[in-house]
């Protein structure tokens, strides 16, 4: 750093913090931050290193999408870019059909039983990016983009960056949130661990058109190769999500496309009539991972950063967005209580919270996962009787369906 710089530096330490918050990260939970904290009033900056495609209607619908549980939409309905979300591009569903391959068990969900319209949408992980993006400038918030955190320093009343490719080379905030992905380097720079598992095996993902329409329906089949998924898109085709071994991964994706059709087809027990398109397969791998602890001085981690699940339940994002709510609540009510927003007793609260959700969740698909991968006869009957029993007990199921949408 040259002496112009460490002379800025100096002067932005005695001048105290510019900001409220820095968020690192512009990915859909990291924006949805930012513009959360913005519009509850505190002085916010997202720093990003690319900032997203625009995203326009004309183009195809994009390979990665979500499944927004009521939480997500109530949240985001709160940030004001649910309406321009849902005008667009979003595939509403009102069931969800689970399946067994090995004995035929099944257990059904109908937003009707639960005293709702819907279970949620199906919308392409682009468009939430996009629409919050542009929301985050006319709401106050500060982008920096492209621009890179390089290092951090802990101060008594605030964080002081170091950052790289911005208009400036340093910038101190309060509280410093890391919403910068499961490889988080904010993370790794802050000496917080992690745990987890590495699953072996790929998402394979494409959006098909079938024989039959999907009903509004979200279709999942658990085979002995894993789940799956088949997700109703706002235009009439599905968006599928086939989780499978490495090996299986690697064959499934370099089979020709008429192969490729006709394998989903009886993968999918052709619930849905054959499969007559798809577009190009992409694939990603699946781990669990969970941060030993989601805060330390001054700084709180958040989405991707804080926990990777697997996408059986769909339910990564949504942890993620949930995390939003409870961070900003927290904040919230710290500084009604007159008390510094990155004390540590403020950010314990909302780590322990979330936390112990989110672990409780993601070790709760992780044993799914490892159920519906039994294989010795008793166990595979046993776990029959066990999803035939559930579909029959209505409170059970109902809380199950609660949990989901974030009730």
């Amino acid at each position: 750093m040259n002496t112009a710089s460490l002379s800025r530096t100096e002067s932005a330490r005695r001048r105290g913090p510019a900001l409220d918050v820095a968020v690192v990260g512009g990915g859909m939970v990291g924006a949805a931050t930012a513009l959360a904290l913005a519009r509850a009033g505190f002085a916010t900056a997202l720093i990003e290193a690319r900032a997203p495609a625009p995203w326009s209607v004309q183009d195809e619908v994009d390979l990665r999408v979500v499944g927004l549980a009521p939480s997500s939409v109530a949240l985001l309905d709160d940030l004001d870019v649910w309406a321009s979300i849902r005008s667009q591009r979003a595939g509403p569903y009102a069931h969800m059909h689970v399946w067994d391959a090995a004995t035929g068990a099944a257990i059904h969900f109908d937003a009707a039983n639960e005293g709702r319209d819907l279970l949620g949408y199906i919308v392409e992980n682009s468009l939430v990016q996009w629409q919050l993006w542009q929301a985050l400038e006319p709401a106050g918030v500060r982008r920096l983009c492209p621009a890179q955190v390089s290092g951090f320093d802990v101060l008594e009343d605030r964080v002081q960056l170091t950052l790289e490719g911005a208009e400036t080379d340093a910038l101190s905030a309060r509280l410093l949130v890391a919403a910068d992905g499961a490889n988080s380097p904010l993370r790794t720079l802050a000496g917080i661990e992690t745990q987890g598992r590495d699953y072996a095996q790929r998402g394979v993902v494409a959006h098909v058109s079938t024989e039959r329409p999907h009903e509004g329906t979200a279709w999942q089949r658990f085979l002995e190769t894993g789940p799956l998924a088949l997700l109703p898109l706002a235009d009439g085709r599905s968006s599928i999500v086939w989780s499978l071994p490495e090996a299986e991964a690697q064959r499934v994706m370099a089979l020709d496309h008429q192969a490729f059709l006709d394998e989903l087809g009886v993968a999918s027990d052709f619930r849905l009539g054959r499969i007559v398109g798809s577009t190009p397969r992409a694939a990603f791998p699946l781990r669990l991972q969970l941060a030993k602890s989601y805060q330390s001085e001054r700084f709180v981690l958040l989405g991707d950063a804080a926990h990777a699940v697997h996408p059986l339940a769909g339910q990564g994002v949504n942890l993620g967005l949930r995390d939003v709510s409870e961070l900003r609540d927290a904040l919230v009510e710290a500084r009604e209580d007159g008390v510094d927003i990155a004390a540590p007793q403020v950010l314990r609260r909302y780590a322990r919270r979330r936390r112990s959700a989110d672990t409780l969740d993601a070790l709760g698909f992780d044993a799914l996962a490892r159920v519906y991968g039994w294989t010795f006869p008793p166990l595979v009957a046993a776990r029959g009787l066990g999803v035939r029993l559930l579909d029959r007990l209505s409170p059970i199921k109902r809380r199950l369906a609660e949990h989901a949408a974030g009730l």
